[in-house]
């Protein structure tokens, strides 16, 4: 099926429609936090579906899960045979994933280290340490295929970076650890197991998977007719997600306002997506990168999973909700950038 027939169905229209103001459509989602944040206070828990919690769901998790098993099932497997003859974009992007959180958190604890703020500024190094080491986010694929990137591209570091974060995630933030306080980054590091790795092996390795064995198994009149259904799925499922982080972190502050934390918050999250774009950008440069696969690479750079971030903030520092408000600038920062990328891109 092509683009133009599956723009024929009703979802493929609101699909395309909402694909061209999906900037628009963030927006959007941070404006429903700040004016109705119960229900998305309210989905963050899990509830049970059967007496005596025998059975739990979650919408964290599932809707990750959805939003990943889109992006295995758009794949194009055929592609990415070329993807394996020409690496270069793959294993630089995965060097760089590794690279960028050694090089940026540093500066940014030093500027932070005469703030006033009794814990913001070691709060601020822990939260943006957290979110530059998770693996990059599924949603850079529905931005790739707006700003014409290459997906084998996207998604190979996407999987790479996902299925390499059990030993990346824990190698940074020890790494990282000196600059944290003693009682965050034995959270953090002794948790990790917990909930980073059943986010990073269940929620993000395995849905992935499935789209693309689906992908692989089924015949292409199937794929064809369910990603009419579970690709517009999946962005309604990606913009959920963005507004039940936005729900978590402005829950914390309105309860507590605190300008100076949000101003810190707010400089250190921009800091940090300028610097990680920034690198993309130049070594998509330095390596003569194609202009689809240059486009992905900054773009798997820059864009991390912002989601499995709260997830473990949220879990292993419970006590500690202002954390999620770094996590809420960075995602509105590497959304705006992202954006830009994909305008700049549609503008060539």
């Amino acid at each position: 099926m092509s683009t133009r027939d599956h723009e024929c169905f009703p979802a493929g229209r609101a699909t395309s429609w909402l694909h061209r103001r999906l900037g628009s459509a963030v927006t959007v989602s941070y404006a429903a936090a700040v004016l109705l944040p119960g229900p998305g206070m309210w989905l963050r828990h899990p509830h049970p579906l059967l007496p005596a919690g025998a059975l739990t769901v979650s919408a964290l998790p599932t809707l990750l899960g959805l939003v990943l098993f889109a992006a295995g099932l758009q794949v194009p497997l055929g592609a990415a045979g070329g993807l394996l003859r020409r690496p270069r974009a793959l294993l630089a992007g995965l060097f760089l994933r590794l690279a960028i959180p050694l090089l940026t958190i540093p500066v940014v604890a030093f500027l932070l280290r005469q703030t006033p703020d009794t814990d913001g500024g070691t709060g601020l190094v822990t939260a943006m340490a957290v979110i530059v080491a998770m693996p990059v986010a599924a949603g850079a694929t529905v931005w790739a295929g707006n700003g014409r990137g290459d997906q084998p591209t996207m998604v190979g570091i996407v999987l790479g970076s996902t299925l390499l974060s059990p030993f990346t995630v824990p190698l940074v933030l020890g790494t990282l650890g000196p600059l944290l306080t003693t009682g965050d980054g034995h959270a953090l590091i002794g948790g990790h197991s917990g909930p980073q790795g059943g986010s990073a092996l269940s929620a993000v390795v395995l849905p992935c998977a499935a789209g693309l064995l689906c992908r692989l198994l089924l015949p292409g009149s199937w794929v064809a007719r369910a990603m009419t259904v579970v690709v517009p799925a999946s962005l309604a499922g990606s913009l959920t997600l963005t507004y039940l982080n936005a729900s978590g972190a402005l829950g914390s502050f309105f309860a507590r306002p605190r300008p100076l934390l949000l101003g810190a918050a707010l400089a250190a999250a921009g800091l940090v997506c300028l610097l990680s774009f920034g690198a993309g950008h130049g070594i998509a440069r330095l390596l003569r990168l194609d202009a689809p696969s240059a486009t992905s690479f900054t773009l798997a750079c820059g864009m991390n999973n912002s989601s499995a971030g709260a997830v473990v903030l949220t879990v292993a520092l419970p006590d500690k909700p202002h954390l999620l408000m770094p996590v809420l600038a960075y995602g509105l920062f590497q959304k705006t950038a992202a954006n830009r990328v994909v305008r700049m891109r549609a503008s060539r």
